[in-house]
């Protein structure tokens, strides 16, 4: 069941919900499906690559996609908008939450995803990078001794 909560390109801004329903799939570490809406695609933060059409799966890929299951499969979702509300591949891009819980700000703070800032769509670039941060100094996640570090490059915990 969907509440459509505003209209797709009514000009509402950023940091309104647009809609809700309940989660059908779950697509990866950063994308879900969701009745009523089609693919939703988290904003501000990116996970490794489980399905890429020219690379293979990435380090991490399938512990991230296994905590998104565990966080919103089969439940009501709110979805928050930024700025733009569609990406090129048409899907909704959203701030996902399940009741108060931001689930993209929780896959950062367990260290499941990095902050990506991608303007314009910025709303919660801040909070993002500061969990980042805290995820990378605590060494949670893809940031865990046992992971060998950074999955991207070279990063200090410092930032």
């Amino acid at each position: 069941m969907i509440a459509t909560l505003g209209a797709v390109g009514c000009g509402l801004p950023p940091g309104q919900d647009i809609r809700s329903g309940r989660v059908t799939a779950v697509l990866d570490g950063d994308t879900i499906a969701v009745a009523g809406v089609g693919t939703v695609r988290y904003l501000g933060i990116d996970t490794p690559e489980l399905h890429h059409p020219r690379k293979p799966v990435e380090r991490f890929a399938a512990r991230a996609a296994a905590m998104n299951r565990r966080l919103v499969a089969g439940r009501t979702v709110r979805l928050e908008t930024d700025i733009e509300e569609r990406d090129a591949y048409g899907r909704l891009l959203a701030y996902v939450y399940v009741g108060d819980v931001m689930v993209n700000a929780r896959l950062v703070a367990e260290g499941m995803a990095e902050a990506y800032p991608f303007a314009p769509n910025t709303l919660h670039k801040a909070r993002f990078a500061r969990l980042e941060r805290q995820a990378m100094r605590a060494r949670r996640g893809q940031w865990g001794p046992a992971e060998g570090g950074p999955p991207w490059g070279a990063v200090s915990p410092s930032g």
